[in-house]
């Protein structure tokens, strides 16, 4: 999650690419085996009890640590509250609309059709933040959603409405990047994530109660147990990526997730992704790489400007 600095660290001024290199790195495994966990676990478990199990389980550890670490109880800082709230939710949403995607779609498809995220925040900036994107920029978002719709083939087949929530999660999690747009500057990586875990445990709890199970076998408390810890550090490590890094020399790394996803998924599930899905995954990456490169490009010369 493109985020920035804590305010008791310096804010990274010039960036550290390769720092920023390795927490991308780290991300993309742990998001790859949080997806895979979740699949796995899906077996047994609906959605909505996922999510709500991984936010809270994950807010009882974190609790934990800031009871036994003073210093990581200083960090906590929440000078936003309702913008916290906010991204909270927007994030409690997504989750739930990705979780649904991945337990009902290939794994392939699901992650690419993630991969929208980037493009609708970019369209998402113009409206919320006034900001001017260019016809290079409108063109590549144009060419972002043709490769959806061929993945999604209106028409051409039947359109299984996960697909649609595997966009509403992207929809959602591109509004969560633009409404908390300096956050962790402010009040720091913790406590960002923090504050998402607990709103979404809050968020969910409703939806959880009435299908309340836990796992019953020895391979769905691992998969739990990876998506917890997976979730965690996947959370953390992007926002560390951005708040360090360049957008558009982190974002190429990122799309090593449909390799390792797309190797677990034939390997685990026999899941071999359609030609459909590989032309729209190759238009996407294309487009939203585009964006990153501009975005760099733009930054770099506001930079030199000051």
């Amino acid at each position: 999650m493109p985020s920035q600095p804590n305010s008791s660290q310096k804010p990274a001024e010039s960036p550290d690419n390769f720092t920023a290199i390795l927490w991308i790195l780290f991300s993309v495994v742990t998001s790859s085996a949080m997806t895979i966990g979740v699949r796995d676990i899906s077996v047994e478990l609906g959605s909505s009890m996922i999510v709500f199990l991984r936010a809270s389980v994950s807010t009882m550890l974190i609790v934990i640590a800031l009871l036994l670490f003073a210093k990581l109880r200083k960090q906590l800082k929440f000078s936003k509250p309702w913008l916290h709230l906010l991204r909270g939710t927007l994030i409690a949403f997504s989750t739930q609309l990705g979780f649904y995607s991945i337990s009902n779609l290939p794994l392939s498809t699901v992650t690419v059709l993630f991969f929208l995220a980037p493009i609708w925040a970019t369209l998402l900036a113009i409206p919320i933040h006034g900001e001017k994107v260019g016809p290079r920029r409108i063109a590549a978002i144009a060419v972002g959603f043709i490769g959806a719709i061929i993945i999604l083939r209106p028409g051409f087949g039947v359109l299984h409405p996960a697909m649609l929530t595997a966009i509403g999660s992207s929809v959602l999690f591109a509004l969560a990047l633009n409404m908390s747009r300096g956050l962790a500057r402010a009040d720091g990586a913790l406590s960002t994530y923090f504050s998402s875990v607990v709103i979404t445990a809050i968020v969910m709890l409703p939806f959880a109660l009435p299908v309340f199970e836990t796992p019953s076998t020895t391979r769905a408390w691992i998969a739990g147990a990876v998506i917890v810890v997976a979730g965690a550090a996947r959370g953390y490590a992007d926002i560390e990526a951005y708040r360090l890094g360049e957008a558009g020399i982190l974002a190429p790394i990122t799309y090593l997730r449909l390799v390792f996803i797309a190797g677990a998924a034939y390997f685990m599930y026999a899941e071999i992704p359609d030609m459909p899905t590989i032309i729209g995954a190759a238009i996407i990456i294309s487009a939203t790489l585009y964006i990153a490169q501009r975005e760099t490009k733009l930054r770099r010369e506001r930079l030199k400007s000051k």
